[in-house]
């Protein structure tokens, strides 16, 4: 069962998950949730650098799950000017991220129609409308966004006699990892658990049912989750960068 075509348009409404408390990143979160943390020298909150990117890449539309301090996330809303339409919704008791998941989708204007998602605490810039394409291509049910961190710690090379060859610096992981980004086929909610978490129930069945796709980010994308005070300080180094 599919939705789209090929040559399908990319979906223009999206899902921001942004109920989370972010103890780590106290106390930057004391008195405003995640999504509303800024990159030291910005004076963007995460949020704001999210609706931006998803209204550049044609979303119209955009649902937020609001839960910790939701009161806070929702003042700057009413006073941004924003550059897409913007609903928010608060779970009546907490669901899960399924659950919550599929409890923000109901707010989407149009249910028949894809949908992109995002968790709120990721900073990233690349073309959702190339990985639209790619969810269409595979004829998907699902497609989450696949990144190569790079590993915090520094790697020791060696040869096959335990040798030394050489100490590299943060090298990028082996593995890729899930971005917190995702495209969705209209009938991707009705399979989403009431209560729950989708990565247990849902993913892994349309993984064996060859209906989940992996898209890697293109090369030089920039992607961050946002976690720590250590991670608002390298993220505000890196957006410094010429």
């Amino acid at each position: 069962m599919t939705d789209a075509s090929h040559d399908a348009p990319p979906p223009t409404q999206a899902v921001v998950l942004a109920g989370g408390q972010g103890s780590r990143l106290r106390p930057y979160t004391d008195d405003r949730p995640k999504p509303m943390v800024e990159i030291p020298g910005t004076g963007i909150p995460i949020i704001g650098h999210q609706l931006t990117w998803l209204a550049a890449e044609g979303v119209t539309d955009a649902v937020i799950s609001c839960g910790h301090l939701a009161e806070v996330l929702q003042e700057w809303l009413d006073a941004a000017e924003l550059p897409l339409r913007v609903t928010t919704v608060r779970e009546p008791e907490p669901l899960g991220r399924g659950g919550g998941l599929k409890y923000a989708a109901a707010a989407l204007p149009r249910p028949d129609e894809p949908w992109f998602a995002t968790n709120g605490d990721i900073w990233t810039r690349f073309s959702l409308r190339e990985m639209a394409a790619f969810h269409a291509e595979r004829d998907a049910t699902a497609t989450l966004a696949l990144a190569r961190p790079r590993i915090p710690w520094g790697a020791v090379e060696t040869d096959e006699f335990g040798h030394v060859l050489d100490f590299i610096e943060a090298p990028p992981s082996p593995y890729l990892i899930n971005a917190g980004v995702y495209v969705f086929a209209a009938h991707f909610t009705k399979l989403l658990p009431d209560r729950g978490d989708h990565e247990r129930t849902t993913f892994p069945r349309l993984a064996r049912e060859r209906l989940l796709a992996g898209f890697p980010l293109p090369q030089g994308a920039y992607w961050r989750a946002i976690d720590t005070a250590k991670d608002l300080t390298e993220a505000a180094r890196e957006l410094a960068r010429p």
